[in-house]
């Protein structure tokens, strides 16, 4: 109790009012930030035709070359963005998942929302061969009819952790099975088309992916962070959280509609990118040593962990050039296996 009490500062804002904030949280999420820019300035300037960081920091302020303001600002930079704002949504959405359901493994991986994102490409690739901007929009219904199905069929007088986690591993399960139907009854355009998209990739992303998902967290993050109080509540159990005044059920379905439109927006605009959120709170948490949801931690760790897998993506296996899907894959899978074993070990599973 002595250590948090010591890494606890109060700080008051110009109106008077005093904030308590955790020292050492404030440090890591500031770290974060920091290595998140460098990375982001790094894989700017990485690519066919390199840039330096003093470059690229020159051409962002406005003073490069005619040619490397039209690589920075129109080719590499969206990309960049739309990678930051990925990580981001998928590591505030795993958060507020594992808070909610008081499980490491609530994870939208696990759950099964990004299959269901997934599915819902698919049946505008295979079944209308429809536009880039349809696939989006697909995916983006198919992730909130899924978590839709997940949430109703895991309420019984309320959503247990486990339950919840048990009916996402079903529901994953059965959208999966669908995924596979629909790929087999794909011509070998549309498959070939679906299987890049389901891998999961940030190649070809342009302003057109920024605006939309820029704009949806800026809606979705403020309210997020505005119900943290809340959500740190129920962590201790709803009868003590409506002893204490929280609407359990009312800020725990807006806090799941929240985390369902974050993780299928991120996954409209990358493809089913995986493991992301299931690491990034998990990450923070042991960073900070702080309990709780981790909200901002959590939201900064998935930004940092998206472009480093982007930047090594690129830069790791010589001239073959992964999707960040497959890196995020294999290292989210090691973790997973990890966090298994533990929590087995733990007695918890």
């Amino acid at each position: 109790m002595r250590t948090a009490v010591r890494n606890t500062r109060t700080l008051r804002t110009p109106g008077g009012l005093s904030v308590r904030a955790d020292v050492r949280v404030l440090a890591v999420v500031g770290a974060l930030l920091l290595a998140t820019a460098a990375a982001s300035v790094v894989l700017i300037g990485t690519g066919d035709f390199p840039i330096s960081f003093g470059d690229v920091l020159r051409t962002l302020a406005g003073n490069g070359t005619a040619g490397q303001d039209f690589i920075v600002n129109e080719l590499r930079l969206p990309r960049v963005l739309v990678g930051l704002l990925v990580g981001a949504s998928l590591g505030l959405g795993g958060a507020l998942f594992q808070s909610v359901s008081r499980n490491p493994l609530g994870s939208p991986d696990v759950l099964g929302l990004s299959q269901g994102a997934t599915s819902g490409a698919l049946v505008v690739i295979v079944l209308l061969s429809g536009s880039a901007a349809q696939v989006t929009v697909g995916a983006l219904i198919g992730g909130l009819v899924t978590g839709l199905a997940i949430y109703l069929l895991a309420w019984k007088q309320g959503v247990h952790g486990y339950r919840l986690v048990l009916v996402g591993i079903g529901v994953s399960a059965v959208v999966t099975a669908v995924n596979g139907y629909l790929l087999t009854k794909a011509d070998l355009v549309d498959a070939t088309r679906a299987v890049v998209w389901m891998t999961g990739s940030l190649d070809g992303r342009d302003w057109s992916q920024v605006w939309p998902l820029l704009a949806l967290c800026a809606v979705l993050v403020p309210l997020v962070l505005a119900n943290a109080r809340g959500l740190r509540m129920m962590e201790m159990g709803d009868d003590v959280s409506n002893a204490l005044g929280v609407r359990v059920e009312r800020v725990r379905m807006l806090l799941m509609v929240a985390a369902v439109l974050l993780t299928a927006a991120a996954t409209a605009a990358a493809g089913p990118v995986s493991f992301v959120a299931l690491t990034a709170p998990q990450l923070a948490r042991r960073l900070t040593r702080s309990p709780g949801p981790n909200l901002v931690p959590s939201l900064s760790m998935g930004a940092a962990l998206l472009v480093t897998a982007d930047w090594a993506s690129q830069r790791a296996f010589g001239a073959d050039q992964l999707p960040v899907g497959v890196v995020t894959g294999v290292l989210g899978g090691v973790y997973l296996l990890w966090l298994l074993v533990t929590e087995r070990r733990a007695g918890r599973i």
